[in-house]
Formats: structure tokens, sequence, C-alpha cells
């Protein structure tokens, strides 16, 4: 199991017939309605996808300023620097600016921060060095909402500054020309979780026009739509239509250095959906931010020539490999510092080191967020000072957590899902301790458990093929807030496991009734998925059409694999057996002989619960729990006459047994002398013969 707990929605069937009556399949019928979405009104409504975005530029607060201060240089020939970021949303949003000033003959500058040397957002070096070359205006590309001393810096030189940002605010905004962010507190635009690089393509709308809005959103969907799913924003809204049709308009983009790239992810030529952005292509572009290089990245996209550009795709391709390689000796280096903290430090993870690449620690805080299900602060150290990425889990606002440690810390930015940080090495102890207590009382004071949302369990396995699977792409863009869909199978039977790609995956053949289905689990080891043929599984995965040797079936792509919490019908039987025993009602002479348990079968269930118990092994779902010590005691019926033992035992007073969602707490009473079992009033009903007649 990599996760503690699933989520299991569960729609209503009305709710899902309702939607299959108006012509919806099973299977997206099902995922609509575990997201609250029953009617076919509804359901169209969300499933339509607009062709343009309707919301005017103009209500973003400052913009009309920003657009005069811009035009009045395009018109006077002055020379404008764009200033951006070194993650893909940044790259992108430089992009976009550059080819529209350029397109309108501007002569400009371009400054992407290094991530190492110089750090997230505006510096007083990059500004001076930006005027020393003539600029009169700098024009910032997500980031700048933070840098009121910058802009200060740059108002005394005479260079004007233009902000255009997503990112949080703080309560005094930089003294700008004009500052264009969706989160400043007075302005009014309705569509709050544009990325930075739709706030770039906000501006370069407003700067072309009514008139040419048709034809810069053309050109420039398909970059903002890549820095969007890349950024994780909220896939709704105006952010869908981005998407939407940026991914629709992808295979005929004009930028030559989206294909190359592509092209050398092998890519090019296949159908392309936000999974293949966000895991293929973002990782490529974003590894040049992360390894000092983003300025590649910017000239990859700027290029017009298609050799260059496969030059520089396949220089961005190697960057990835090496900051995969960086990535997993950072992680192995966390996880053994994890394994040190103390309880009360785990419910946000604060580490530090001298020996990790700056530029990767933030995708690190990531994984690990997900592996340990809370929030994740990394942090590089150099000479005293520590620079941190930041990332959040369940939804958690950092931005918020970070203000509460404003005095600890030399300065922070970002949103409330990721952000950076900077602190003195000494601050770190006291930060880890705030964080956590910080954590722990936004959370009810509960520790959290890594857990996985599922959408639903597939009530007709029959019903799953791959037209159905195919039609689930109505659903995308997938991003936040509208997740790729989690299906669960329930009680299946594992009947063959294979290693593949060289051991580091397993496929698995499942079956359900007459239901057979291929599954992969990726980046799994045989070992580590732990199940052999013949095992009762749940199953929780993404569906998919696997095309191999020019043939498409439908496969199953593993998030995560458990014991069955679900009864077999013979398991079912069972417990209802032991139940109608434990509550007096009446039984079969047949039916006693099945629960009539030896003293042999009595003493070799508590042999292995007494193991199992020592061995620290006492929370478990209730169903694999009695399984496996069924299997430890073995002997025929060995499932119900261990699950009859378990109640024996409890009754006697030898264990306590607390059953909670599904889970088992158990541990061994201390007891004095010899405990008779056969004075159980269960033992004691079933010795005076079958209840049927009494």
């Amino acid at each position: 199991m990599k996760f503690e707990k699933w989520n299991i929605g569960s729609p209503a069937q009305v709710d899902v017939a309702r939607l299959q009556n108006a012509g919806y399949p099973y299977l997206l019928s099902t995922v609509l309605a575990a997201r609250g979405i029953v009617s076919p009104e509804a359901a169209a409504e969300f499933l339509d996808r607009e062709r343009k975005l309707t919301l005017s530029p103009m209500l973003l607060r400052d913009m009309d300023k920003a657009v005069a201060r811009i035009q009045r240089a395009i018109a006077e020939g002055e020379v404008i620097a764009v200033f951006g970021d070194y993650d893909v949303d940044g790259i992108t949003s430089t992009v976009v600016l550059l080819d529209y000033l350029k397109s309108c003959g501007v002569r400009c500058l371009r400054h992407i921060p290094r991530r190492i040397e110089d750090g997230y957002g505006l510096s007083k070096d990059a500004i001076r060095a930006l005027w020393d070359q003539g600029a009169t205006l700098m024009i910032t590309v997500d980031c700048g909402i933070t840098g009121n001393e910058e802009v200060a810096f740059a108002a005394s030189l005479g260079l004007d500054v233009v902000i255009t940002d997503h990112h949080e605010c703080k309560e005094a905004l930089p003294e700008a020309v004009a500052v264009v962010d969706p989160h400043r507190p007075d302005c009014p635009y309705p569509f709050k979780h544009l990325a930075g690089v739709g706030v770039a393509l906000k501006l370069v709308l407003a700067l072309g026009g009514e008139s040419r809005e048709d034809a810069l959103f053309a050109r420039y969907c398909t970059l903002a739509a890549i820095g969007t799913i890349a950024d994780v924003m909220r896939m709704e809204g105006e952010n869908r239509t981005i998407v939407s049709c940026g991914l629709e308009a992808l295979p005929h983009t004009d930028f030559v250095g989206v294909h190359a790239l592509l092209k050398e992810a092998g890519l090019l030529g296949k159908p392309i959906t936000s999974i293949q952005i966000g895991f293929v292509l973002s990782p490529r572009i974003n590894a040049a931010g992360r390894m000092g290089a983003a300025d590649l990245a910017v000239d990859l996209l700027e290029t017009d020539d298609p050799a260059q550009a496969e030059e520089l795709a396949q220089a961005l391709c190697n960057l990835n490999r090496e900051r995969q390689t960086v990535e997993q000796s950072i992680c192995a280096d966390a996880i053994s510092q994890i394994e040190k903290l103390r309880t009360e430090e785990r419910s946000a993870l604060v580490l530090s080191s001298e020996n990790w690449h700056q530029g990767v620690v933030g995708i690190v805080a990531s994984r690990l967020s997900e592996k340990y299900s809370c929030p994740s602060f990394m942090i590089h150290l150099k000479d005293g000072t520590g620079k941190g990425s930041c990332r959040s889990y369940g939804g958690f606002n950092l931005f918020a957590a970070l203000e509460s440690c404003t005095d600890l810390l030399d300065g922070f930015g970002g949103h409330e899902l990721a952000a950076g940080f900077t602190i003195p090495e000494e601050n770190i102890p006291l930060f880890r301790t705030r964080i956590n207590r910080y954590v722990r009382s936004a959370s009810g004071g509960e520790l959290p458990v890594s857990s996985l949302e599922v959408d639903a369990p597939i009530a007709a396995p029959a019903a799953v093929t791959l037209s159905e699977v195919e039609h689930l792409s109505l659903l995308e863009p997938y991003g936040a807030g509208n997740a790729r869909p989690v299906f669960a199978l329930l009680g299946a039977t594992v009947d063959t496991v294979q290693p593949v790609g060289q051991g580091r995956h397993v496929k698995l053949r499942l079956s359900k009734g007459p239901c057979r289905f291929d599954a992969i689990f990726f980046s799994t080891t045989e070992a580590e998925c732990g199940v052999a043929a013949g095992a009762r599984v749940d199953a929780a995965f993404y569906l998919q059409a696997n095309t191999f040797r020019g043939a498409t079936t439908l496969q199953l792509q593993l998030i995560d694999l458990r014991p069955s919490l679900t009864p077999s019908r013979h398991e079912g039987e069972a417990l209802d057996l032991l139940h109608r025993l434990l509550e007096g009602e009446p039984l079969t002479a047949q039916e006693a002989g099945r629960l009539n348990a030896s003293r042999d079968q009595f003493g070799a269930c508590w042999l292995a619960l007494e193991r199992r118990l020592r061995s620290g092994k006492a929370a478990e779902p209730l169903l694999p729990f009695i399984r496996q010590l069924a299997a430890e005691a073995g002997g025929s019926e060995s499932f119900l006459r261990t699950a009859l033992s378990l109640a024996v035992f409890r009754e006697r007073g030898l264990v306590s047994l607390s059953l909670r969602e599904d889970i088992l707490t158990a541990s061994l009473n201390p007891t004095q002398g010899k405990v008779d079992l056969f004075a159980c009033p269960y033992l004691a009903r079933l010795r005076e013969g079958p209840m049927e007649s009494r």
C-alpha cells in the first residue's frame, strides 16, 4: 500500500442512471456523479469548452495603465526589458511577451534569473544591468509582486516598471507604473486563478486590442497552456479554455522549438493531453531553470531555426536526465533525515543540507509532500543562509504559514501551494517547531495520513470497455480542481504478476468475476508490489488505452494496490455465521460444526496473533488482518475459525480489539495464570447443540 487511506466516492446509482439515460456513457456518468454533477444540464455545461476568452483583459486592475505606458514606449522607440522567472510558467510568459513586442518592432532585452546565483524574483544588480543597456521600461512576468525595494531602486534610476504577476500579494504593493495581478485585493477581475503566462497573455491581448484578440490568442494559447499546466493552476474557467485551445493548436503551433521538443521527447505525431504536457514536456523545460540554464529554454522557444531548435531540444533533454539523477540522490538523503525526526516534527517536513542542489530541492519537496502527506520545506544551505522551496499538501496555505514566521525569515514569496523563502541557518530549528505547530493547529491537531482520492469503484466491470475509456477524454483537460479520474476495482483476484522494464515495473492480470484486465504498476518492483497470484486485492488506477505494436487495448495504470477490504462470498458467509453466533441466533447442526474449533486450532491462532502483536503489527485493515492470521495459523475453515478465535480471545480478556473505519487495532492484555477459553459463552452455545430447535 502506498496510501494509508483511500477515500472512495460513492455516487448515487440514481444519478449515474439519470446521466446515462441522457446519453452519457457509463464511466463518464460515474465520474460526473461522483463530482456532484448529477443533472444532464449541469453535465452539458461542465463539458462544454469555450473557444475563446470571454473576460476583457481591461477588467484587471491597472491594465489600462500598463497598456498606456507600453504603447508609449513602442511609439517612441524605447528599449523594453522583460524580466521573467526560471520555471516553465516564467519561461513561457517571457517568450509570449517578447514575441509580441518584437512583432511590434521593439528593441527588447530579457533577463531570466539564474536560480542558484540570483535566486527568485527581482534583483538590484539585474535592474542596474538592464538600465545600463539602455532600457527605460521594464515589464515583469510571473514575478515582481513582492519586489517593493527593487521597484523603488529602478525608479531611482529612472527605469519605469510594469508588474504582471499572479502570486499572492503582501500588504503593500510595489510603487510601479502599473501592478497587474488578479490577486491584488482591489482587483475586480472575476477569475483569480490565472498562471503568470495567463496574465502575460491578457497583457498581449490588451495591447493588441479587441480586433486582434482572436489572432493573438490563436498564436499564444499553446505556450500559455504549457505554462498553465506546469504551474498546476486550477483547471477551470479561463484556464480550462486556455489549455483546451492550446492542446488543440499544439500540432500546428508556429513555435518550432515546441515541435523540436516534442520530437526529442518521443511525442511528435502522437495525441497530446495535459498528462503528456505535465509529465513529459514540462519537466524538460523546467530542467533548464533547475539546472541553472533557463536561457536555453527561452532560446528554444524563441528560435525560428529548426536546426538550432533540434540542438537546443537535445540539450534540454540531457539536462533533464541530469536533473533526475540529482533528484534521486537528494530524495534518498532527505528520507534518511525524515527517519530521524521526532513525531512532533512530522506534521510538516523541514529539512536542510549543504550538499543539495538548490535548483532541484523544490521538486523533491513535491515528492516528499505526496509520500508523507504533509507540507514539505527543503532548504539548501550555503555560508550560513538557507534558500528554501516548499510545497503544500491537501490545500494547506503555505503563503499564510510563511507569513506567520516572518520574523524568522529574510524573505519569502509565492502562493498557497508553492513558495520560496530565505532563512538564516540558525533560525531553522525554531522555524521547524513553529511550522509544525502551525500545521497541527490548522489541521485540528491530527497527524496527516497519506490519502488517495478515488472517484468511484467500478460497479459494472463488464461495462468497462475501450470505447468507454475514450469517452473519458471529454473531461480533459485535467489539472487542479479537475483531476484525472481514479477508479477502484474492489475484491479483484491477481491472476499473474510479471516484472517488466528490467524489473523496474510490474505487469499484472486482474480478474473480477468473468472479467479480465491487464494492469501496469510503474516504478514499483515485484517485491514492493507485495502480491502473488491468487491474492485478493483492491486496485486503484487510471484507465487508459495502451497501444503496442499497432494494437490498442484497455489497460489499468495502477496507482495503489492493497489487500482487499471487501469480503469474498466465502468470507462474507463466514462473518455472517459468526455474527449470528455472537448474537445468539439459531444455527443448524452443520453451521455449528463449521464453527467448532479444537484446542489446537485456538493454540495455533494464539501463537500467530502473539507473534504479530509483539512484532508491532497492531493496527491493520480488518479483513487482511484475519486472512494473514489465518494463513499463519493454518487449518481447514481457517478464516472462519480465526475470526471466532479473535472473538473468544477478546471475550476472555486476553486481547483488546477496536475497529474504526475498517482498521482493527489490537493489543495483548496482561493476564495472570491460565485462561479457560472453553468457558466462553460463545463456545458454550456450540456445545449445547443446534440452536434451531431451541
